[in-house]
């Protein structure tokens, strides 16, 4: 049974059709800010959280190197395709772009070789030190990735005279990987693979006794995750218009791992729900208590969440549905109306 039939049977139907309307109506009542700087940033960003929650919820690998592998396909894309880089090549949008994602999968891919033998804490160590690597190779190439001030230049296509780089074209654009890219990941998860990957998350050596690669579904894992990062990171690429060492540096890959917590890593929505609160935090909360105490703010939101909802604000859309269900019985057991248990029948 695929998505789409296990979302017709179910109650769930509903939210998902009203959510997907009101993201595609959202243009027509929100300013280009909003659209943009709000809208289309929070996608991307949730998508590269929920490579993440791929990773580090049903495979139980936490990994900071997922920003370094979206900046990665910022810069192949500005080597590929076209740019103000002088190694740019020129390319067509429809060959560099797929192109800068490949190149980037194929480096999740041994990032993942390098961690996927460790577990817990080690494998947080090892993604931060390749992650940290990461961003001393782009910052220290000046040949090829022009040092610090990184390339420019970048630049979404003009298909059939519509120009990608306005705010509302781009923002459908972001939409629909981020639309695609969700409902790829839900059907992973329920599909073999995805049940053997929470296997192993649980359980790796009873799993391993059954007979499965532990090996092979963590590596293709990291390379699924890498694809969506990097598809995230080219969706960057053109929001910016630009690429630099601070996409890929430490600060960027814990605000993913914020990201991805303040959501909630135990369901795929919960990366672009978390992306939402963190954009509209950084928008307008510095505005209120100052850039200093910006950090001190999320890391104040980041520790309350870890300590009273360790599965997010989607564990706590959860608590509160099954207390809204639960309410109803509960009234009616005060009435006075008898109450037949399964041991009386």
């Amino acid at each position: 049974m695929d998505i789409f039939s296990q979302i017709r049977n179910s109650s769930q139907w509903v939210f998902y059709l009203f959510g997907l309307i009101a993201l595609l109506a959202y243009p027509s009542f929100a300013n280009n800010f909003f659209v943009f700087q709000i809208g289309a940033l929070s996608l991307i960003l949730g998508m590269i959280a929920l490579s993440l929650t791929l990773l580090a919820g049903y495979g139980g690998m936490v990994s900071l190197s997922q920003m370094s592998i979206a900046g990665l396909a910022g810069y192949f894309l500005a080597l590929f395709g076209e740019s103000n880089a002088v190694q740019s090549l020129q390319l067509a949008p429809i060959i560099a772009v797929p192109a800068a994602i490949i190149l980037a999968t194929l480096v999740a891919s041994f990032f993942g070789l390098l961690s996927v033998r460790t577990e817990g804490v080690y494998t947080i160590m090892i993604t931060l030190a390749v992650g940290v690597a990461t961003f001393y190779f782009v910052q220290q190439n000046y040949v090829i990735f022009n040092g610090f001030q990184g390339l420019s230049g970048i630049l979404p296509p003009t298909v059939f005279g519509t120009n990608f780089k306005d705010p509302v074209p781009f923002y459908y654009v972001s939409l629909m990987c981020a639309v695609l890219a969700y409902v790829f990941v839900v059907s992973l998860i329920r599909s073999p693979f995805g049940v053997a990957l929470q296997g192993i998350r649980d359980n790796p050596r009873r799993m391993k006794a059954l007979g499965y690669n532990i090996f092979l579904h963590r590596i293709v894992t990291h390379s699924i995750a890498g694809a969506l990062a990097a598809t995230g990171g080219v969706l960057l690429a053109w929001f910016n218009g630009f690429v630099s060492p601070g996409i890929v540096g430490v600060d960027a890959m814990i605000n993913i791992l914020i990201i991805a917590v303040i959501g909630g890593l135990n369901h795929p929505i919960g990366g672009f729900v978390g992306a939402v609160i963190f954009i509209l935090l950084q928008n307008f909360a510095i505005d209120l208590v100052g850039s200093d105490r910006f950090r001190l703010l999320v890391g104040c939101v980041f520790f309350l969440i870890v300590i009273f909802s360790p599965n997010g604000l989607i564990g706590v859309g959860s608590k509160i549905l099954n207390w809204a269900k639960k309410r109803p019985k509960a009234s009616e057991d005060k009435m006075g109306m008898e109450v037949i248990k399964v041991d009386d029948v």
